[in-house]
């Protein structure tokens, strides 16, 4: 096994051009900001860099060598070949665990994997365009305003916030939670997730058992306190024990990983232990785990019968759940239909830009920029003040904000021309979530009861990566899988180097522009309307072909 690498930072290179040096810092970054990566691991349990140690090592030394006109092959991170291609072609094509409809099932993923023959990429983890918990923090930051504006006249000041899972997905919960204003209790089974969250300062207090949590809680909701406290405990049993005692949280969810029984989900009753040790019976593992989520989604369901708003932060909680026979699992809405599809509608999303100099001062430049270029967009400036004051930086300084299109190209060329100038120490790539408006289908999260009913329609990620392709971008990825549940979303992925090349001006128009105007098309083919005022407003060339009610022919 290789020692874990450290990003590299400063104006040297090792690679032949900025296009192949930008990619292996973002894979060395991913690794830096991640949860294990001796094991290549970045998040959720078993979303990886790359498939193993050979492979990483493989990719590095083929992206040092690497020409500009040759094109790197990886299938489920493990790095095949180089083809011959040309300037304009991407530096890496990349799949990562799909695998044919019918065999996309837990039992044959768990199998591929451990015959070393597929790994997960998550979503940004095997893409490389992972930047720590930050990456998630506004989206669910943004998740809470919409639920204050809708349900607490704008404001969660005084409202207590549940939810459990400190990973990294979940460990933004916690800052966002007070960002928001509100009092938030994340309950965590893993200590030493809980000290990595304070001492980040992501966590402000850490309780030593539910009574203090609760007395902590109830003190700040009385003086209005913004305030984020961790219990270590198991999340079934505190939700349960708080339900038995009769509280009702104003907000309830849950980020623990559920999505996957046998290497991310710790039931009740078991330690992390004794878990692992029996990760070699993965059926009886998967049997424990679901029976716990069972217990775990019916105390969020009581929760919600009580009158807490209750929701799905895209963990497959409610899958799992329904699988175990919690026949009204899905009462509890997801996130993404709840709370922030009028934004994606409009290709609105998880745009992230990291700085490749390693510079702090650029992604304050940056940060700047963004403030003088869109000083309307009350969601991007509220963010970027409250995100360059309080979110700290992991691995190589980045960001993330939601802009919708236009706006991302706009801002990557205008960050091209200050690495051009000189304003900034080096390169920046552009990336965003996969968890993006043309970008993902998923039936339990991005597209669940999608108005024309093309919930599970994996066209639309295949298209928007053959497109990012043709659009020269520097990487492509597409994704399926979700741990354990291999056939539940196909997504794609798309990365630009902002070398300060007129060559990357064209690589970041095309990329940006056409991958936002794939997302209001989308939207608009659903039949939604802010999607199609989008396509109308922005002039996009959108057909709007009627869908045909027949049959087949």
């Amino acid at each position: 096994m290789s020692a874990s690498p450290q990003v590299e930072a400063g104006r040297a290179l090792r690679c032949r051009g900025w296009r192949q040096e930008g990619l292996l810092r973002l894979l060395e970054n991913v690794l830096t900001v991640g949860e294990d990566p001796d094991r290549l691991v970045v998040y959720a349990a078993l979303g990886k860099a790359a498939r193993n140690w050979p492979s990483h090592d493989a990719i590095v030394e083929t992206l040092k060598t690497m020409a500009d006109d040759e094109t790197l092959i990886i299938q489920s991170g493990k790095p095949i070949g180089v083809l011959k291609t040309h300037n304009d072609a991407p530096m890496v094509l990349m799949a990562n665990c799909n695998m044919v409809g019918r065999w996309a099932t837990p039992e044959n993923f768990y199998r591929f994997e451990q015959q070393d023959l597929i790994c997960w990429g998550g979503l940004t983890a095997g893409a490389w365009q992972y930047i720590g918990s930050q990456g998630v923090i506004q989206g669910t930051y943004e998740i809470l305003m919409r639920i204050a504006e809708r349900h607490f006249e704008g404001s969660l000041a005084g409202r207590f916030v549940l939810t459990a899972g400190l990973g990294g997905m979940g460990g933004a919960q916690p800052l966002a939670g007070r960002l928001a204003a509100s009092v938030i209790l994340c309950v965590e089974v893993d200590p030493r997730r809980i000290t990595k969250r304070l001492e980040s300062g992501f966590l402000d207090r850490v309780a030593g058992d539910l009574d203090e949590a609760l007395s902590l809680v109830q003190d700040a909701v009385a003086k209005q306190e913004a305030v984020s406290i961790g219990l270590c405990a198991n999340a079934v049993d505190i939700y349960e024990q708080i339900a038995e005692r009769g509280i009702t949280p104003d907000v309830v969810t849950d980020q623990t990983s559920a999505h996957d029984l046998v290497y991310g989900y710790i039931p009740s009753g078991l330690t992390i232990e004794e878990t692992m040790e029996m990760r070699g019976e993965p059926q009886r593992l998967i049997d424990l785990g679901r029976a716990s989520i069972v217990r775990h989604v019916n105390a969020m369901l009581s929760f919600q019968k009580a009158g807490a708003i209750v929701f799905d932060n895209g963990n497959l909680i409610r899958s799992q759940a329904f699988e175990g026979g919690v026949e009204n699992a899905f009462d509890i809405p997801i996130f993404t239909e709840a709370f922030l599809r009028p934004l994606f509608a409009r290709a609105i999303g998880p745009f992230r830009w990291i700085a490749l100099s390693g510079e702090p001062a650029d992604l304050a430049a940056i940060d700047n920029l963004v403030l003088e270029l869109f000083p309307d967009n009350q969601i991007v400036t509220n963010w970027i003040r409250l995100a360059s004051e309080h979110v700290p930086i992991e691995g190589l300084p980045a960001r993330i904000a939601w802009l919708g299109h236009g706006e991302r190209a706009r801002l990557g060329l205008a960050v091209n021309a200050m690495v051009r100038d000189g304003t900034l120490a080096g390169p920046v790539a552009f990336t965003r979530d996969h968890l993006d408006a043309g970008a993902m289908a998923h039936p339990t999260i991005m597209t669940e009861r999608m108005r024309d009913g093309s919930d599970a329609i994996a066209d639309w990620p295949l298209v928007n990566a053959l497109a990012m392709a043709s659009s020269k971008a520097d990487l492509v990825a597409i994704h399926s899988g979700g741990g354990g549940y291999s056939g539940f979303m196909t997504s794609s992925g798309v990365t630009v180097v902002a070398d300060g090349s007129e060559a990357a001006d064209t690589r970041i128009d095309l990329s940006l522009n056409n991958d936002t105007s794939l997302g209001v098309m989308r939207y608009a083919d659903a039949g939604y309307d802010e999607a199609l005022d989008e396509a109308e407003t922005k002039n996009l060339r959108y057909l709007g072909i009627p869908q045909y009610a027949g049959g087949g022919s």
